[in-house]
C-alpha cells in the first residue's frame, strides 16, 4: 500500500495520539506514506452540555467513521474509552495499543490529594463515573461540570474556577502536562476504578484485509486481553447508555484481576465487585463478572442512574 490516511480529531491529545500511530506505522512500513486528515466532531463542538444528555461517547467518533466509509480515510485513532461497543457496517476495531497509566488523576494548585481537599471544595468533572466515585469517597464535595480539551480544563483550574479537577493520567503523560499544576496526584484503582479501555488507543479501520494486516503491527496482546474483558463487561451491562460504570482488568502474573463498579451519579449507592481468573479464560471473564453484578442488582441500579443523569442537572 502506497498511502494510508488517518482520520483524527484536532485536539492536542488526539493529534498526539494520531502522530504516535503515524510514527509507528512509518517505522514498520518505511515505503508507505501516512497522512493525517484532521476534523472536528460533534463532541468537540458542544461544550456546555454533559455527554449523557447529548448522545454519549459516540459523539467523538461519528465524523471520523463517516470519513472512512466515504473513502477519505482508512483508519481512525481513538482513545479506546471513547469507542462505542458497536461499529457501522464496514468498520471494525482493528488493533488496541499498549496501555499507558490507567489511573485517574487529581489536579490542583492548592491540594495534594482527595483527602487534603477542604469540605465543600469544588471539583471539576463531567464524567458520571468519576462523579459517582469521588462523591462516595467525599460526599461533602461540590462537583461542577468540566468540558473542553485537556489544556482548556487545566486553564480553567488555574483561573480558579475549581479547587481541583480530575483527568486521565494517560493524557497528562502523553502531553507532558503534569508540571502545569502544582499537584498532579494519580488516584489508585482501589479508590477510583477507571473507565473501560482507559489509557489504551483503539484503532478503528475499514474492514479490508490489506488494511487489517498493516494495522495488526500496532496490537498489544496484554492490552487486547485486558480491554476485551472490560468491553465484554460493559457490553452486557450498559447496553449503549451513558451511565456511571467503571471496570478495569489487569494482569497479575499469569492471572487477571478485574474490578468493577456501577452506581448512582450522586454516589449514594454503589455496587462493587472483584474477580480473578486465569489468562486462558479471559474470553469468559467479562460476562461472568457482569453476571455477578446483575445478580447483585446492577441492571435496575443502572436504569435509575440513567434516569438521574438525564433528568437532573449535573
Amino acid at each position: 500500500m502506497k498511502k494510508l490516511i488517518i482520520a483524527t480529531r484536532k485536539s492536542k491529545l488526539a493529534l498526539w495520539q494520531s502522530e504516535h500511530i503515524k510514527a509507528a506505522l512509518e517505522k514498520a512500513f518505511p515505503e508507505m506514506e501516512v497522512e493525517l486528515n484532521e476534523m472536528s466532531t460533534k463532541g468537540d463542538k458542544i461544550l456546555d452540555t454533559p455527554l449523557a444528555k447529548i448522545g454519549g461517547k459516540g459523539l467523538f467518533t461519528k465524523e471520523l467513521e463517516d470519513a472512512m466509509l466515504e473513502g477519505r480515510a482508512h483508519i481512525a485513532v481513538h482513545s479506546l474509552k471513547d469507542v462505542p461497543m458497536e461499529f457501522p457496517e464496514g468498520l471494525v476495531l482493528a488493533a488496541i495499543t499498549e496501555r499507558e497509566d490507567v489511573r485517574d488523576c487529581l489536579l490542583s494548585e492548592k491540594y495534594e490529594d482527595i483527602d487534603a481537599l477542604p469540605e465543600g471544595a469544588v471539583v471539576g468533572t463531567t464524567s458520571l463515573r468519576r462523579r459517582m466515585q469521588i462523591l462516595a469517597l467525599r460526599p461533602d464535595l461540590e462537583i461542577k461540570n468540566l468540558r473542553g480539551n485537556v489544556n482548556t480544563r487545566i486553564r480553567k483550574l488555574k483561573e480558579g474556577e475549581y479547587d481541583a479537577i480530575i483527568l486521565a493520567t494517560a493524557g497528562l503523560n502523553r502531553l507532558g502536562l503534569q508540571k502545569e499544576v502544582k499537584f498532579a496526584t494519580p488516584i489508585e484503582v482501589t479508590q477510583m476504578i477507571p473507565a473501560m479501555g482507559q489509557a489504551a488507543l483503539g484503532i478503528e479501520a475499514i474492514d479490508d484485509p490489506e488494511i487489517l494486516e498493516i494495522i495488526s503491527v500496532l496490537n498489544d496482546e496484554d492490552a487486547f486481553i485486558e480491554t476485551t474483558v472490560e468491553r465484554d463487561f460493559v457490553t452486557i451491562l450498559e447496553g449503549g447508555c451513558q451511565v456511571p460504570i467503571g471496570v478495569n482488568a489487569k494482569f497479575d502474573g499469569e492471572n487477571i484481576v478485574a474490578r468493577c463498579c456501577v452506581g448512582m451519579p450522586d454516589g449514594n449507592e454503589i455496587i462493587k465487585e472483584k474477580k480473578f481468573c486465569d489468562k486462558q479464560a479471559f474470553r469468559q471473564m467479562g460476562k461472568e463478572l457482569a453476571d455477578i453484578m446483575i445478580e447483585n442488582g446492577a441492571i435496575k441500579l443502572l436504569k435509575r442512574a440513567e434516569d438521574m443523569a438525564l433528568n437532573e442537572i449535573f
